[in-house]
């Protein structure tokens, strides 16, 4: 069963990113913007963090669909939750990433801590 929890605006210059939270089934999904840099990675973190406060979240699955560039933020991002969820038992997990995303996951070292679903 779905459930739509947040979805919020973040602005960076004139532009803006939408970045949406949905619990579904006691899993935090996590639809990345665009763009993924230092303007985004605390709120994005902040709201993921407030999520796996409130609820028994047993996993977070970010979905890279829309996202185009990431930088070390993100990958701050992707860390910092894996070691609250890791606490917790959970799972992370990366669905929809492209070839660039995925090499980022790689070599970052993140592909070892988390799942990449093809």
């Amino acid at each position: 069963m779905e459930k739509e929890v947040f979805s919020f605006l973040l602005q960076k210059g004139e532009f803006y990113m939408e970045a949406d939270f949905k619990v579904i089934d006691n899993y935090l999904m996590v639809k990345m913007p665009a763009e993924i840099d230092h303007h985004q990675s605390g709120a994005i973190s902040r709201k993921a963090d407030s999520f796996l406060m409130q609820d028994a979240i047993q996993g977070i699955v970010f979905d890279f669909e829309d996202t185009k560039f990431m930088d070390s933020s993100g990958v701050g991002i992707i860390m910092g939750r894996y070691k609250k969820i890791a606490c917790l038992g959970g799972r992370v997990y990366a669905i929809h990433a492209d070839r660039q995303i995925r090499r980022i996951l790689y070599i970052s070292g993140l592909a070892k801590i988390m799942e990449i679903m093809e």
